[in-house]
């Protein structure tokens, strides 16, 4: 922990802040820093202006409008390739796979015309921009408009707004640099070496931050400094608050979707047209969760002084909330360590740059191919065929936590089949005794889960009470946690721990689902019980069988006769199938699809006749 000084001024009715460049170890050192400016006095001793000029960013490359979108629009990398490959087939946007910082003299003309028609011919610069990564393939443009002069590109909002993002970002490029002024006060404390500093800036020429400015990663972002009010050297200021906040260090931030593209691309782990595939990959198989995470309360010291007087008081904040990062999982955790074992080249981070030098190499004629591929598959082939043999279930996913103090029996903590558990006990085939098994809770890891923790999980299945002369259980299953009573299963909400709930919040969940459950049913029809009007998700809708059909809004569901449901049923158009178009399904009679289906069948039929027919034979 550290202490943080800051200090508020009145000037002419204005407030002037300023703050300490140094940090203060202990409260001890803090207070007495205030103590001592109970006496002072506050001068300004220098004022400084510098002229300083700031450069618009490049146009984007497909690593850097996946950081952009991310941090400006909240789009995942999937989503921003998805939006941006709809553009370009749309002729909207140039190719949107690229490692290029280039523009074409056409594009720079078009967007200097664009420029000087909506702001006026100062604000245009040509600006050629060089790629520094030495392994980029500058095979495209960067990503830009087709058109500048085309501002609406979609009538979709999302794609619009992609578009819009890029558009800025490719006209920004060529615009001219921003004229800043910057004002530094440095102000001297009469009994104390240290000096706070104030600083306020000026914008002279807004040049290409009219169009656009540049987000980052970090999570605090400095804020917009603005004017300083008049001063002058020599001045007295009168203070008005002096405050010394405890804060603390913080712990490297995690990934978030764009960051972890940036890094990858730092790090030359793949291509432009594999960061969005290779992060989607890592979350659909479970390895990675996408997420938002509460933080905790903690306790901190502050110390103010006003009016000449120093108190301190307790404070409390939120620290650690997480928006929208990336987390790993157990399984996660336990293949890593397997691939960090028995394929270590393949897992070393310049694996992927080093292989696309080696393919340079080849290209150029400097490297037979073949000779290059041998070398990699020559030990490669080797390790796989040693990890073959290694039972995956023992593979660094089972850890021994101590033995239960009540049965003496071990706990171990390991991978299963439905996620990350803890076992009690071992299979014994004399006794046919079987081991107590209990699935992790969010959040708890097989390499810190404590013995502990571990025993509280074995706590489930727990009683909670009686409802209805009949037991209610808290357990967990594999689709969650759960309430089990006179034989059915109620789903547990996310903010309901089955450690925890209790007898009164069980029979909410109960009778919440039961009364959702009776309000589902509209209406039945006992001449046909295949036909029912149910309340959905989306409004009331009629189940004939298993085909769901809509109900017009022109309708009364309560209304419906049966003769109505039929026929809505008969005249509902025939269900998508995966890859069928919407026009080829409308465009499908149902006869046609009924007679499809009898024909789907008699195949079938005809299938299993022959292939009983041939068992028969052989087995003659």
């Amino acid at each position: 922990s550290f202490f943080k000084i800051t200090a508020e001024f009145k000037v002419d009715g204005k407030t002037l802040k300023a703050e300490l460049p140094k940090r203060f170890k202990t409260e001890a050192e803090a207070q007495s820093f205030l103590e001592d400016c109970t006496q002072a006095t506050f001068t300004i001793e220098k004022l400084e202006k510098k002229p300083t000029k700031k450069r618009p960013a490049p146009p984007f490359t497909t690593s850097t409008l996946q950081q952009e979108a991310g941090r400006k629009l909240s789009f995942s990398v999937g989503q921003t390739m998805s939006i941006a490959q709809r553009l370009y087939e749309a002729g909207k946007i140039s190719y949107m796979r690229t490692d290029s910082l280039n523009l074409s003299e056409e594009a720079m003309a078009q967007a200097a015309s664009e420029i000087g028609r909506q702001f006026g011919p100062e604000y245009a610069h040509k600006r050629v921009f060089k790629t520094k990564n030495t392994s980029a393939q500058e095979a495209h443009e960067a990503i830009r408009p087709t058109n500048f002069g085309t501002t609406q590109a979609s009538g979709d909002r999302n794609e619009q707004r992609l578009y819009e993002l890029i558009w800025k970002r490719a006209i920004a490029s060529q615009m001219a640099e921003a004229q800043i002024e910057k004002t530094l006060a440095t102000i001297g404390i009469s009994n104390r070496p240290e000096t706070l500093s104030a600083s306020g800036e000026v914008i002279k020429f807004e040049g290409f931050l009219k169009v656009y400015i540049e987000s980052t990663d970090d999570d605090e972002e400095e804020e917009a400094k603005g004017m300083l009010p008049p001063l002058k050297e020599g001045q007295n200021l009168d203070l008005e608050q002096l405050t010394a906040r405890q804060g603390f260090t913080r712990h490297q931030a995690r990934y978030t979707e764009a960051s972890l593209v940036k890094k990858l691309e730092e790090m030359g782990i793949g291509r432009p047209s594999t960061y969005a595939p290779t992060i989607s990959t890592v979350q659909k198989r479970g390895y990675i969760l996408k997420e938002n995470r509460e933080g905790t309360e903690r306790k901190y010291r502050q110390l103010e002084l006003k009016q000449g007087q120093v108190t301190a008081l307790d404070m409390t904040e939120t620290t650690g909330a997480e928006k929208m990062k990336l987390f790993p999982t157990n399984t996660a955790m336990v293949v890593n360590d397997f691939l960090v074992e028995h394929f270590p080249n393949v897992i070393d981070y310049s694996f992927t740059a080093t292989v696309e030098k080696e393919l340079d190499e080849v290209a150029h004629g400097k490297v037979v191919w073949a000779d290059m591929i041998d070398r990699f598959y020559k030990d490669f082939h080797t390790a796989v065929e040693d990890t073959e043999q290694i039972e995956r279930s023992n593979v660094g996913s089972s850890r021994e936590l101590g033995l239960d103090p009540k049965t003496g029996k071990p706990v171990v903590a390991r991978l299963g089949r439905y996620g990350p558990l803890v076992q009690l006990g071992e299979a014994n085939e004399e006794t046919d005794e079987k081991p107590q098994f209990a699935s992790m809770r969010k959040g708890q890891f097989i390499e810190s889960i404590t013995l502990e923790d571990a025993l509280e999980l074995f706590k489930l299945p727990r009683d909670i009470g009686l409802y209805e002369d009949k037991k209610m259980v808290a357990a967990i299953g594999r689709f969650g946690p759960y309430i089990r009573h006179d034989s059915k299963f109620y789903s547990l909400p996310k903010e309901d721990d089955p450690h925890e709930v209790n007898e009164v919040r069980a029979i909410e969940i109960i009778e919440a689902k039961r009364k959702a459950d009776a309000e589902k049913f509209i209406k039945g029809f006992d001449e046909n019980p295949d036909v029912q009007i149910l309340n959905g998700r989306w409004g009331p809708y009629i189940k004939v069988g298993k085909q769901n059909v809509k109900i017009p809004k022109n309708k009364d569901p309560k209304e419906l006769t049966l003769a109505e449901c039929l026929e809505l049923a008969e005249n509902a158009p025939a269900k998508r199938g995966r890859g069928t178009t919407k026009k080829a399904a409308e465009s499908t009679p149902k006869t046609a699809t009924k007679a499809s289906a009898k024909k789907t069948t008699a195949k079938k039929t005809a299938t299993k006749k022959r292939s009983t027919s041939t068992k028969a034979k052989k087995s003659k």
